[in-house]
């Protein structure tokens, strides 16, 4: 049984940052995309960023230049580095794990964590 535990979500003023950690519960040094997702109420899960198990991420282009994904194959850890945050980026927050060389849409994703929610405040 795989499990992705998410953390760091929370509560933020427009402007500031959050890091969200994303925990597996296996190694990841195989996994090919560990990615991030965000859902608002009423819309579809959307892409916010994803990383190559090379290190190579691909970022949407609404979080572009503010965001940063990362990931630690020995910690077993995937962090999303969230800076000057804005209202729209209220969202849930999901980490997920590709095993394949898929990244979008989220159906590439084998396994997803509970999600964590953001909330930035105007």
């Amino acid at each position: 049984q795989v499990r992705l535990v998410e953390s760091g979500g929370g509560l933020v003023q427009a402007g500031g940052s959050l890091r969200l950690s994303c925990a597996a519960s296996i190694s990841i040094f195989s996994i090919n995309n560990m990615g991030w997702y965000r859902q608002t109420p009423g819309k579809q899960r959307e892409l916010v960023a994803t990383i190559t198990s090379g290190g190579f991420a691909i970022y949407a282009e609404a979080v572009k230049g503010r965001f940063t994904t990362s990931r630690d194959n020995v910690k077993n850890t995937v962090y999303l580095q969230m800076n000057s945050l804005r209202p729209e980026d209220t969202a849930i927050y999901y980490c997920g794990a590709a095993v394949g060389c898929g990244y979008y849409p989220d159906n590439a994703y084998d396994y997803w964590g509970q999600g964590t929610q953001v909330t930035v405040s105007s």
